[in-house]
């Protein structure tokens, strides 16, 4: 199968909508934690979370702007300059995926999906009480994409939360060990597994690769 961008505008929105979710493959699954002003949680599951830097440690996430549908995440993120990034796990996938319908601002997610509201190390927004492997961030710069009307919002990790036994002597983390999860397109969910390590590729160490070419 060939398709061209003329197909793709050809194609049914819902369609086209599932197969550009889907082409780039297997995104992590978190669910991230706000609480606005008035101190009303907020937990919603996104798939574009992306690491952007280690020292200091920095990390991405894109939010759309457009339309009539308040982003309560973003707004919350904005009014506080707080929130949590929590791994999602095989043993709460459905509650997390329901977290992404549009409640109103005055409801709690965690409520309504029946997640726990968790508050650890005195930090100001709530981490989610199933994940295992969570992380806080402070608010530190936000990026207009204007190809699509997008924002990219980084923020600074400020505290992780693990257990001891998923992380190795070099700080490799084992997301096997902890039954994360991985979404495929806009609702599709894999469970992940570790295939092999390689040491860091150096140019002169290459491995002979089983033939010539």
């Amino acid at each position: 199968m060939h398709l061209t961008r003329e197909d793709l505008k050809k194609m049914h929105r819902v369609r086209r909508l599932n197969l550009i979710n889907g082409i780039s493959g297997i995104k992590p699954a978190n669910l991230i934690g706000t609480k606005s002003k008035s101190g009303i949680p907020n937990v919603s599951i996104f798939s574009s979370i992306v690491h952007i830097g280690s020292d200091p440690g920095l990390i991405g996430f894109i939010t759309r702007q457009s339309g009539d549908v308040v982003r309560n995440t973003y707004n919350n993120i904005c009014q506080t300059g707080h929130y949590t990034i929590n791994h999602i796990h095989e043993s709460f996938i459905e509650n997390a995926h329901y977290t992404s319908a549009k409640f109103d601002a005055e409801v709690s997610e965690f409520e309504q999906c029946y997640l726990t509201e968790e508050y650890l190390y005195k930090f100001p927004a709530p981490f989610v009480g199933e994940s295992k492997l969570k992380f806080g961030l402070k608010l530190v710069e936000e990026v207009n994409i204007k190809s699509n009307g997008t924002k990219m919002i980084i923020g600074q990790v400020q505290e992780i939360i693990l257990p001891e036994n998923c992380l190795d002597d070099k700080g490799y983390l084992r997301l096997d060990k902890l039954s994360d999860v991985g979404i495929g397109g806009l609702s599709s969910y894999y469970n992940l597994r570790r295939i092999k390590s390689f040491p860091v590729a150096k140019v002169g160490e290459l491995p002979e690769f089983g033939g010539e070419r």
